[in-house]
């Protein structure tokens, strides 16, 4: 968030390596933790919504296909922007807060809850939404292309459950996924954060998403819809990883369970989609 809205005149960052030094030293380690109350408390209910509405569409549409993982996964990502959209905002507003102080001088907001109800108090239901558009933008066709690729990856890799290499295809085949979402909509990543932001110091830049677009391009070339890009991907892998490989290990324990229970005879039958 600090390198994609940070001022291109007066950088406080040459690169993800150079900030996360920069919060260190000036901030302490528990820099790198700002904003992490709204995931912790948004997450959980964000992974259990779009699992749930992914394999419900899916059932839904009938065959499972490339086109149907992909419509699925966009009808998750969608609805789960009511979410993600306001948890998203507290944390930027949260990370930008006291930037380069080791001791607050200003603090705005204590926690994460405390900023919702303050933008709340100020903006109303608008100001808790901000945002909402570039976030429903991104994150629709992000979570159709993330369940396609794990798809089009699990089939290719032969992820099933008796193979003694399920475990490393599947964390493999995850963190794919999500190197592959962030990738299909990063620009508009940034246009989100933007927009999110700003207004933070008091002054307010833009007048909506294609204004945005319009004067980052303007002041700082077509790089600028890649800043961030390099800690975002580091980021992707490994959680997304863990986050497919459990998923599907349960589930697959699950259909285990419940192929005993009906006491059929032989190997699990294993669903086309490891989902």
């Amino acid at each position: 968030v600090r390198l994609q809205v940070q001022n291109v005149e007066k950088p406080l960052y040459r690169g993800t390596f150079h900030c996360f030094q920069s919060i260190i030293k000036q901030e302490s380690a528990f820099g790198l933790y700002k904003g992490i109350g709204s995931p912790m408390m948004g997450l959980t209910f964000i992974n259990a919504l779009v699992f749930g509405v992914q394999g419900n569409t899916l059932r839904a549409l009938g065959k499972d296909t490339p086109l149907n993982q992909f419509l699925a996964g966009s009808a998750a990502g969608a609805i789960q922007c009511i979410i993600c959209c306001p948890m998203e905002l507290a944390k930027t507003r949260m990370q930008l807060q006291g930037t380069g102080e080791y001791k607050l001088k200003t603090k705005n907001y204590k926690n994460s809850l405390d900023c919702l109800i303050k933008i709340y108090r100020k903006e109303g239901l608008r100001g808790i939404n901000r945002g909402m558009v570039s976030t429903f933008i991104r994150e629709t066709p992000s979570f159709g292309f993330y369940f396609l690729t794990y798809d089009c990856m699990t089939r290719y890799l032969g992820c099933e459950a008796e193979d003694s290499y399920v475990i490393p295809k599947l964390l493999f085949s995850g963190g794919m996924s999500g190197i592959v979402s962030w990738l299909s909509t990063y620009p508009v990543d940034v246009i989100k954060s933007r927009l999110q932001a700003d207004g933070v110091g008091g002054v307010t830049q833009y007048n909506g998403i294609l204004d945005c677009v319009r004067k980052s391009y303007h002041e700082e070339g077509w790089r600028v819809f890649t800043r961030g890009l390099t800690s975002t991907l580091l980021r992707a892998f490994p959680v997304n990883a863990a986050t497919f490989a459990t998923v599907t290990v349960f589930l697959m324990y699950m259909r285990s369970e419940d192929n005993l229970r009906e006491c059929e005879p032989g190997p699990v039958i294993q669903q086309p989609s490891s989902l």
